[in-house]
């Protein structure tokens, strides 16, 4: 019996994130719904707070992110909705064009989200998610360590109950420090409590509710002992009616709001790849990492249209589904139909201390620093440990723009760095055998009369130079070479400096009779070195299949 016509909403990729990964079982979705639940609230209400929007603008972000992207990702356990990693990116940009909280600081934060879900959408639609792997891992650990050093700062007023402070984090440690002696006591008690309280959670297990407890504890706290009178900041009165629909655009506000969009949308596809492949990993089911930007991006332009900011994927909601047996978006969908329900309610929070989601806040920062890969990187190669660093501090000291234009900046050095300055491999025979590896690692043994070469990167301007003086060191440590093969398998472009360098040396070799032969060389190659007319002097018979039958053939004694 055949299957009948599949749904036009399957024919077109909707929905197919609400379908199982795996055996469908409804209770493990319900009890994944309050698992997210519990933790979505109080991180987004936090988290709003982090971006100086109104307390209530993050639950609609969650609400606008999971429903678009229930209806049009492919994860069936991405967790989408506010995230404190994006947040201090446009919040620190948009300060500087208006008031946090303002009405112009709220238009531009919505405008800002639609831009960058344009982008983020963009991307999948265009299939360039290969843009997500432009930064190194060092580099984005250095700038996420940046990022979590600024929430840490930008809180330190609210969790030992201080005036609020501006400015870059040197000059906002500097007065947090110079005003210690006047922390409330009250603030910074609560703080210790609700921190610690996440914290030994956290350790014992990641599913229980420990922001939730902290939250509704601390407010009853504040509200029973009336502590508002002993110096704790609350909330205050929380605007909770429906979402203004709308977007305010203009020309001036557009170009304001371009640059750094360009820069959350980067941290945003590079999240969310890296969130969704490593579940997808996890939980062994496909993603469609397009159709995920696609939604994420979908996810940010109806949360900007609801007068909310910039949405992303978040690991630790999504872990918390995934943890909870989360295998569909129907559990996001729940979480998001309960947030509705309790957004009326929501003026009981204006009894919250700030302390409570500054301290909530500082626990997320903790997560994101991810001090055990540094000191990897650190283990692994000084050089990119340094361009961590470099990141890191400019991050948190000069700026997050800043910051990410010198990671891209780095990167584009360390590449440039790494493919000027390649290594030749001198190769021999494992003995008994057909095969070639570099003499370095001590199982393979030259052919005498013959020096063998492995090329392993294209030879282009930047390390054309450095391959003919990395030739001439191998061929010096070859007693009266007679032959030269060149294992050209990773060879596979070169440019028009590469061909003249490569010429002259074929000068060099011709002119002490050594005769060259080409291995494995790639039909691009052979094109290449056609045009540059070096094919007729290497010659049509010199070009071999593999490494040993090179040797075989121009082998003094062969």
């Amino acid at each position: 019996m055949t299957e009948g016509p599949r749904p036009w909403w399957e024919r077109l990729g909707l929905l197919s994130a609400l379908r199982p990964a795996g055996r469908p079982h409804p209770p493990t979705e319900v009890l994944a719904a309050l698992a997210l639940l519990v933790i979505a609230v109080p991180e987004q209400l936090a988290t709003s707070r982090l971006a100086g929007m109104p307390p209530v603008t993050g639950l609609y972000a969650f609400v606008a992110g999971t429903v678009a992207f229930a209806v049009l990702g492919s994860n069936p356990q991405l967790s989408v909705g506010a995230d404190s990693t994006i947040a201090p990116l446009f919040a620190v940009a948009l300060a500087h064009l208006a008031p946090a909280g303002s009405a112009d600081y709220v238009a531009l934060a919505g405008l800002l989200a639609v831009v960058v879900g344009v982008f983020v959408a963009a991307v999948g639609l265009l299939r360039l998610g290969w843009i997500a792997e432009f930064l190194s891992a060092p580099i984005i650990t250095g700038f996420l360590a940046g990022v979590a050093v600024i929430i840490v700062v930008h809180q330190l007023p609210d969790v030992l109950g201080l005036p609020s402070v501006g400015g870059n984090t040197l000059h906002r440690l500097h007065v947090v420090v110079s005003h210690l002696g006047q922390a409330n006591g009250w603030s910074v008690a609560i703080t210790l409590a609700v921190l610690g309280l996440v914290v030994v959670a956290d350790r014992v297990d990641r599913r229980l509710p420990a922001a939730l407890v902290g939250l509704v504890g601390s407010t009853a706290l504040v509200a029973g002992a009336h502590l508002g009178a002993h110096g704790v900041a609350v909330l205050g009165a929380v605007a909770h009616g429906a979402p203004h629909v709308g977007l305010h655009l203009s020309w001036t506000a557009l170009r304001q709001v371009l640059p750094v969009s360009a820069v959350v949308a980067l941290v945003v596809i590079s999240q969310s790849a890296a969130t969704s492949r490593a579940f997808a990993d996890a939980g062994d089911y496909r993603v469609d990492m397009g159709r995920d930007f696609v939604g994420v991006g979908a996810g940010s332009i109806l949360s900007g249209l609801a007068g909310a900011f910039a949405v992303d994927a978040s690991p630790a909601r999504t872990a918390a589904v995934a943890g909870a047996g989360g295998r569909t978006q129907w559990s996001g969908l729940g979480a998001a139909v309960a947030v509705v329900a309790l957004v009326p309610a929501a003026g009981v929070l204006k009894d919250v201390p700030v302390a409570t989601l500054g301290a909530i806040l500082v626990f997320i920062a903790s997560r994101i620093f991810h001090l055990r890969d540094l000191l990897a990187v650190r283990r692994f190669d000084l050089f990119e440990f340094a361009l961590a660093v470099v990141t890191l501090l400019t991050v948190a000291l000069i700026g997050v723009e800043q910051g990410i234009g010198v990671a891209v900046g780095l990167a584009i050095i360390d590449r440039t760095r790494l493919s000027a300055t390649p290594k030749v491999h001198l190769l021999g025979r494992v003995p008994g055998t057909t095969s070639w590896e570099p003499l370095s690692e001590g199982n393979a043994a030259a052919v005498p009369g013959v020096a063998v070469l492995l090329f392993a990167t294209p030879l282009y301007y930047a390390n054309a130079e450095h391959v003919r003086s990395e030739v001439e060191r191998a061929l010096a440590k070859v007693d009266h070479p007679r032959a030269v093969v060149l294992d050209v398998i990773g060879m596979h472009d070169v440019d028009f400096t590469g061909s003249r360098v490569l010429g002259r040396l074929l000068d060099e070799l011709g002119h002490h009779q050594v005769t060259v032969g080409l291995a494995r060389a790639g039909d691009h190659l052979v094109e290449t070195l056609t045009r540059a007319g070096l094919l007729d002097r290497i010659g049509r018979g010199h070009l071999f299949p593999s490494v040993d039958a090179a040797v075989q053939a121009v082998s003094p004694g062969g």
